[in-house]
This record gives C-alpha cells, structure tokens and sequence, in this order.
C-alpha cells in the first residue's frame, strides 16, 4: 500500500487568512462573533466558539459586538446594517470574493443585468447578488441557463469555487442567449489548481480520502470529482471516519486530498493515520494461521452463510413477532414479522430469504424476505437507470435539504434544488404527489438514490418545445393561449413555446397597451410572422387574422352616407375620425360646424362621438373626407321634413264646371306644393 497526498490540500489563502485573523481576534479582549460560520468545518467552528467566537445567523443578534465577516463576503446591506447598529467590523473576505464583488459592482452600476453561476443558496452566491445594481438571475447547469429570457446585453460571472469545465458549459450557453455578453472567469485559481490535481491523482489511485466539512460545497466538488474517477472515493471529517476495512484492501495506491476550508491539523491527522498503516507489517504469524486452518475445517461441516446471501430454508418456528426458519446453518434464522412478505406462511414451508446477519450479537441469524424483494426493485431500477427510462415516485417526507420520494418501495433523496424549476418554498406541498423522476446518482454499497423532478419537466419540456418547433412555419396559422402581456405585446403559448405577438401586430387600430386587446389566459388564433429558431423566438401577428379595413372600405362607406365615429387627433387643418379600428378620415377645419370657426376644438373634441358625411374614399392613397358639417345639414333637412304639416287639397268638380276651370284649380294646387318646398330649402340654408 503506498499514500500520496495531492500537493494543493487543505486551507486555501483566503481561508487560511481569515482563521489566523479570527484567532488573533479570539484572544485580544474584544467581545466578537462570527456572522455564520466562518468556514465550512464543523471542527473549526467549534474551536473557535470555545474561544470565544460564536457564530450568529442574524446582524440584530450580534448586539454591539465586534462582527467578523466570513470569507464568503456579505452584501453591502448587511455592512450597513452592522454599521447602523454601531458594531465594528473585521471584514475577513477572501480577495478573490472581493474581486468578484467589485465586478459585479462596476459591471452593473447601469442597470445591466448580471448572470451568477453558481450554486443559488451558497452563501457567496448570496452576498454576491446584494452587490448588484440590475437584475440577477442564479443558473448552475446549461439547463437552468437554457430557461433564462433573451438578453441584449449582460454580465456573466462565476462563483470562486466553482468547477471550471461546468463554468465553461454555462458559458457556451449565455454566449448564444446574450447578444452582447461581458463574461469573468472569477474562479480562484487555488480552487482549479486544487480541483485539477486532485482530478490527475485519482486517476492513478485506487482509493482517495477527501478530508472536509461535509457542509462545504468546495469540499463536496471535491468529493464528486474524485469519485467520478475513482469510485472507491470516501469523504471524512477526521481520521476516526475512515472505515477500519478502507486499508486492509489488496495494496494499492492511496490518494488524499482536502477541502479548502480543511484545517492543517484535520490533513495531518489522516496522513498520520494513513501512513502508520502503510508501514505496518499485516503479514500473519504462524499462530494466525493456524487458528485460521482449524476455523476452516470447522466451518466446512456447515453449509457457510454470508450478508446478502439468498438462501432457502424451512418454517421450524412462528411467534406472534418472529419465523425461526432452519437454513442448515449451526443456527436457526429469525425473520421479524415487518421483514416477512409471506404473510400466511405455515411451519414445514420451504421459503426463500436473505442473510441479512450472521450473528446479532446474541448468537442468532438474521433473515429478511422483504430485502430479497427490495433487491429485486432495485435492480430493476437500475435496469432502468441504465435504459435512461424516467421512473415514477411518490413523495413521502419532507426533510432537510429536499424531499424523500418511495419509487417502487425504495426510498429516493430529491434534493430541493432538484424539485422544480422554480424557487420551491415549501417542500411539503410535494409530499404525497405522484411524479415522475430521473435517476441522477446511485450509490450502490448503501443503496441509496438521488433523483431530480427537475431534469424530467426540462427534458420533456424541451421534447415538446422541439415538437412545436418541428409543426412551425412561417405563414401559418396557430392556435395559442395568451400567458404574459407587457408593455411592448403579449407572449402566447404555442403548447410549449412561447411566441411574441408585437404591440403593433395587435390591431389595425391604436393600442394603448396590449390588454386593450386581449386578457391573459385568452384563447386566440395568430399568424407566424418570422421564425429565429437560433435565438428561439417566435414573431406572431394577431391583427393579421382579421381583414385590412381599407381593403373594403369604399363598400362599407358608401359616398353621401352618414355615419358615426370617434375624434381621435386634431390638427390644425382638421380633425380626425375613427370610423373603425385602423380607419381614420379627416374633417376639413371647413367641415367642422356650420359656420366659419378659428379653431377646430372650437367645434369637436378628443374622445367626442360625432356623426360624419362621407365625402369620398381613396383606398389606394388610404383617404377618407368626412363633413360633420353636411351630417348636421342632412339631419336638420329630415327633422323638417318630418315635422312640416302636409297639405291636403281636393278637387270637386259640379255639373256646371268647364274643363278651363279644372286645369286652372290643379295648377293652383301644384303652386302651393311647390311654395311648400321652397320654404323647407329656405329653413335648411
């Protein structure tokens, strides 16, 4: 067995700064405390609480105390609220973390938005964001970064221990979604030199030990890089975790590497400890093996059992808690009644079990038949996980960090990041809820699986976003629902993309503001105007899927009709009319009243419902005139016909009357008619 221990191990600069400031500021007399824990490392944590150095969670706890500001930084507001309250402050942020502040500072002290990619509630993510002046958003995967809007322009940076070939994934993807992206590789260059090294010496190892808090992501990156090439990779906080079995494997070469917020002692320690076993002689005495020769012959007049072992044995025994079955081994096995899936299982019955002990401590074997089909689920599982097939879970608890789902009566850890694609604020709304989930890491030895709801709705979110882009075509009409307006249009799901439909594709009249249009939730049909699947994004138009008014314009209104509209604009020549929605006509400031006028608001209002003559109608030029004045003319002209008395004459001829005489009592009839309507014009005019 030969230990090499990676050359870039244990505390960082920052780190390693900020533990010597704290310990000085332990000892100086001053009444301190830390503002959270001022590292990743319970034992740390501890060492300098017992000094002294409590951490608190909140600045209102630290009550005129001197505050330490960890090396994960804070945001301005929280300095200016230990600064309000009269608290000094040691500010022990690591540079790079400074470094990173003052460019998101710089960056987007206009408003730009700033994109962080790290992880969302680590508590350098979190200060990080205080220092920004424009909108943030947190992605950690491509996938989250795919969700992100479009942007013409944005900050991208990255927290300082962030894994760098994930930092460059994200990048290609903000590269594509931003139209002018400024980016910042902020990771700290201790943090990739670790990383890297450790990377190189598991590949040569046969087994690693990372030594860390295990509440410090820096340390679990570790972890995960180190495992990913060597699978017998444990972590541990101190020498009394590494499992007495770990070294007594075949000879090999044992890597050890350590977190950045690892303490020097922790590392020595587990070299220490390490090394001790690498020069130890395991080689047996004589004794040994001899002993181990008589065990031998003894135990091959037994049929030799193992944990995890199938076997089939025979009912002996049943109690109300227990089945004592015999496996032909020099003990009868037990199976608790809550391990026995047979429930109507009889004495003399041959059943298959498995070996879950060998000896309890008290001399007896014991047996389970629920693992026998547990492991059956299990690798059935995993067939499925191998398939890359989703599977289907139930949520049973909410628990710290995340959700326990059952998938075929195996319990699966999904962490809360891994729920949804949004921020989840309660997790118990999951429990109880069917969901369909996928598999994303397996820990084989201790059974245990980590799924994700989240990759399952962003990969059958993005087949059905594919699918819709497959159907689209520019030109074509598409059924959609209205999900989001702003001022600038409305965003209509296509059934699993959203398209765009402008402020100006809305109508063929003025619009004020989209919701004059439609309301969200409304179902509508919209005509693809353009498609940018690079940039995925969809240009609709709504106002196309209804006729241009023009284009019947002239049938609609007829020369010589009256008709009513609205005054829309006035200008100095005239006043505007809406006839309908994008058909407006003018009324010359001479069309305005009946009589001559200096002003066309002397006559008609913004907003005033009026009653207009048509003119003529220019379709080709777009041209309507309109007279309010002939409409008033017109109007009054039929109020005076319509209450003038009518005249009624008649003629009666006698015996005596000469023809001469009729013909002149029907001219004088004619006359009077005529007079009649002399006077009527005379009114009108």
């Amino acid at each position: 067995m030969t230990v090499e221990i990676s050359a870039n191990a244990g505390f960082c600069m920052g780190v390693s700064r900020a533990v010597e400031a704290a310990e000085t500021a332990a000892g100086d007399g001053v009444p301190s405390c830390t503002l959270g824990e001022l590292i990743h490392n319970p034992a740390v944590v501890r060492a300098l609480a017992d000094k002294g150095l409590e951490p608190i969670q909140d600045p209102a706890e630290a009550r005129g105390r001197r505050v330490l500001i960890r090396s994960h930084g804070v945001s301005p507001d929280v300095l200016k609220a230990l600064e309000n309250s009269g608290c000094p402050v040691m500010d022990l942020t690591c540079p790079f973390v400074a470094r990173l502040h003052r460019i998101v500072a710089e960056g987007t002290s206009d408003g730009t938005p700033v994109i962080l990619v790290g992880e969302r509630e680590h508590p350098e993510v979190r200060g990080t964001a205080g220092w920004a002046g424009g909108p943030v958003y947190v992605v950690a995967t491509p996938e989250e970064a795919e969700e992100l809007p479009g942007f013409d322009r944005a900050l991208a940076v990255t927290q300082t221990t962030f894994p760098p070939e994930r930092w460059q994934a994200v990048l290609q993807v903000l590269e594509r979604k931003v139209n002018r992206l400024e980016s910042h590789c902020t990771i700290c260059n201790a943090t990739e030199v670790r990383q890297r090294e450790a990377a190189e010496l598991a590949e040569r190892a046969d087994r690693m030990i990372v030594v860390g808090g295990r509440n410090s992501a820096n340390t679990r990156k570790l972890f995960d890089l180190c495992r990913a090439r060597c699978p017998e990779t444990i972590l541990v906080e101190s020498a009394a975790e590494i499992p007495p079995a770990f070294a007594n494997k075949d000879p090999g070469l044992i890597g050890i590497t350590a977190g950045a917020s690892t303490p020097t002692d922790s590392l020595k320690e587990v070299v220490t400890r390490m090394s001790e076993l690498e020069n130890k002689d395991l080689t047996p005495t004589l004794e040994e093996e001899n002993n181990e020769d008589f065990m031998q012959q003894v135990e091959a007049t037994m049929v030799r059992i193992r944990p995890g072992q199938t076997v089939t044995g025979k009912v002996v025994q049943i109690t109300d808690d227990e089945v004592s079955v015999n496996i032909g081994y020099k003990a009868d096995g037990l199976i608790k009644r809550e391990d026995l899936v047979d429930e109507d299982v009889k004495l003399g019955d041959d059943i298959e079990v498995e070996v879950v002990k060998v000896n309890d401590g008290e001399g007896n074997v014991l047996l389970s038949q629920r693992n026998i089909v547990n492991r059956k689920a299990w690798d059935a599982l995993m067939a499925k996980n191998e398939a890359g097939e989703y599977v289907d879970g139930v949520g049973k608890e909410a628990v710290k960090g995340g959700l326990i789902a059952l998938v075929d009566g195996i319990r699966a850890f999904v962490p809360a990041s891994q729920l949804s694609q949004r921020y989840v604020e309660k997790i118990s709304d999951f429990v109880g809820k069917e969901m369909r989930l996928k598999i994303i890491e397996v820990d084989p030895q201790k059974k245990r699986i980590v799924a994700s709801r989240k990759a399952v709705v962003a990969e059958e979110a993005a087949a059905k976003k594919k699918e819709v882009w497959d159907k689209l075509e520019e030109g074509i009409v598409i059924h959609g629902i209205v999900r989001r307006l702003t001022d600038f249009g409305a965003f209509v799901d296509l059934g699993g993309v959203d398209g765009l439909v402008h402020i100006t594709d809305l109508s063929w009249g003025r619009v004020k503001h989209p919701s004059d249009v439609v309301k969200p939730n409304q179902e509508i049909d919209v005509k693809v105007l353009s498609l940018d699947p690079e940039r995925e994004r969809i240009q609709l138009g709504y106002k196309q899927m209804f006729p241009r008014p023009w284009d019947n314009a002239a049938e609609k209104y007829p020369e010589g009709s009256i008709v009513k509209g609205k005054v829309v604009r006035i200008t100095d020549f005239g006043a505007f009319v809406e006839l309908e929605p994008g058909l407006d006509g003018l009324v010359h400031i001479s069309q305005c009243a009946r009589t001559r006028i200096a002003k066309v608001e002397d006559a008609v209002q913004v907003g005033q419902d009026v009653n207009v003559k048509v003119l003529s109608v220019d379709s080709e030029k777009k041209r309507i005139s309109l007279s309010i004045r002939q409409a008033l003319e017109d109007e009054e002209v039929q109020e005076a016909e319509a209450t003038a008395p009518e005249a009624e004459y008649e003629i009666v001829a006698t015996d005596e009357s000469t023809a001469e005489e009729l013909a002149e009592a029907v001219e004088a009839v004619e006359a009077v008619h005529e007079a009649t309507e002399e006077a009527a014009e005379g009114t009108a005019e």
